[in-house]
């Protein structure tokens, strides 16, 4: 426990507060009396310790002390990573390139004795100099990180860097981007216990992009616990990018033995996104909404009906890039063109300019659709790779070549196109990818390249 006292003029109070786990318990009131009591729970034992700090920083600014014989205030680990500075944290938040601001928070971090304030220095160091430069101290705050990580980063995380399981990019003193997953088999790390410690922690407050590995190597990857997690940060990182599902498949799973799970809760968390990445099966989107949203990217061996009328019927004021994985029917898979139409008659998309209709066994059916659909005009790239596009398919296409000229690229890849369906296909687009086709058993052999 620790105690902290205010004595001046007429007042004379005490505050106390005692960290056990995720059970945070406070206990203030006028020096002599039993006080008031507060009990607050957390969903994590760095969301505690972190609520613990802030609040002890907060009373010493008001002029409490720590009484004498007290515990030190310091959550029960003497750590100088914890320091922090909501105000100049908002600052950075508010005009995250301006330099001036992390210069202003190292200013503040070295009279806490935090090794960032150094990092931030060093880093600075190394913006607008020649490359060898830059290089060079590059190198030396690698080093500088290596030899601070338990400072910088707390044992568990550090733990985590040192066996791969976490993989970091600072910027400026702070984590810019992170990687989180299991590395193998044998690994026992908790991907949603470090994902609660990492977005508590004050160094990975401006964190940037986020790529989910592997959750578990043990039965079914499943993210459920993980979004759980990401959905609860407070306060949330300012996420620009999000990518569940950075697994190689079929190596390491195979791609729809993955459960995603619900990203409903994470849009209001996380209206900054602009990239969003997901790979896997069991993915649920709701009605969504990411306004700010430029590239979003679904990977999947089973797409539902449902989902697909999710994404065709969201708004998407800024979204240039999307691709679709659809797979196979017996994966899950479900819907077809007449599911698409609105995302054809381009509703809600008036900036798209890239779209991938990947993975379909609908391919020859996109091949008739495409020439008359309103989103054409608009786009610059068109991928229908790994689906069932036969020569019909590539037949239509040619056939109705004026409406593709526009495009920059066109991918067929990995369909079941002969050498006469490439050639026919070939001077569609400016730019056509027609290598690496499958070949059917017979006609009735067709399938997207990925389902299981």
């Amino acid at each position: 426990m620790a105690r902290y006292e205010f004595t001046e003029g007429s007042s004379s109070k005490f505050w106390e507060i005692t960290l056990e786990g995720t059970t945070l318990t406070k206990r203030w009131g006028r020096i002599g009396t039993d006080g008031q009591e507060k009990v607050e729970e957390f969903d994590s034992k760095a969301e505690a310790k972190k609520a613990y700090e802030v609040q002890v920083r907060e009373k010493e600014r008001k002029g409490y002390t720590l009484a004498a014989g007290s515990e030190s205030g310091d959550g029960g680990e003497a750590t100088a990573e914890s320091a922090v500075n909501p105000d100049l944290e908002a600052a950075i938040l508010a005009k995250p390139d301006d330099v001036k601001g992390y210069l202003a928070y190292a200013e503040w971090l070295k009279g806490e004795g935090d090794p960032r304030a150094e990092l931030i220095l060093l880093q600075h160091s190394a913006l607008d100099v020649p490359a060898a430069t830059a290089t060079a101290v590059g190198k030396k705050a690698a080093k500088f990180i290596e030899a601070h990580a338990q400072e910088l980063l707390g044992e568990s995380l550090a733990e985590a860097v040192s066996d791969e399981t976490l993989k970091l990019e600072w910027h400026l003193g702070f984590i810019r981007e992170a990687r989180l997953g299991q590395v193998d088999y044998d690994s026992t790390a908790d991907i949603p216990e470090l994902l609660g410690e990492l977005l508590a922690h004050p160094s990975a407050r401006f964190l940037s992009r986020l790529t989910l590995g592997m959750a578990s190597f043990d039965g079914e990857n499943d993210y459920d616990d993980t979004l759980a997690v990401l959905a609860k940060a407070k306060p949330a990182p300012p996420l620009r990018s999000l990518f569940i599902g950075d697994f190689e498949f079929p190596d390491e799973t195979e791609i729809s033995w993955t459960q995603v799970g619900d990203l409903k809760a994470l849009y209001k968390v996380y209206p900054r996104l602009q990239e969003l990445r997901v790979r896997g099966g069991e993915i649920g989107l709701g009605k969504i909404d990411l306004p700010e949203l430029r590239s979003f990217t679904v990977e999947t061996g089973g797409l539902h009906q449902g989902t697909v009328k999710e994404i065709v019927k969201a708004k998407w004021p800024k979204l240039e890039s999307l691709e679709i994985w659809f797979g196979q029917e017996g994966y899950g898979a479900s819907g077809g063109v007449k599911d698409l139409k609105p995302l054809l008659d381009a509703e809600g998309v008036p900036a798209l300019r890239k779209l991938g209709l990947r993975n379909s066994e609908f391919t020859d059916e996109l091949c008739a659709a495409l020439p008359k659909a309103k989103i054409l005009a608009q786009l610059e790239a068109l991928d229908l790779s790994m689906g069932t596009m036969s020569d019909a398919g590539a037949d239509t296409l040619a056939q109705n070549d004026r409406a593709f000229s526009h495009l920059k690229s066109l991918d067929v890849t990995q369909n079941f196109l002969t050498k006469a369906g490439q050639k026919s296909v070939a001077n569609v687009a400016k730019s056509v990818a027609s290598g690496n086709q499958r070949t059917p058993y017979d006609e009735e052999s067709r399938y997207a390249a990925v389902g299981e």
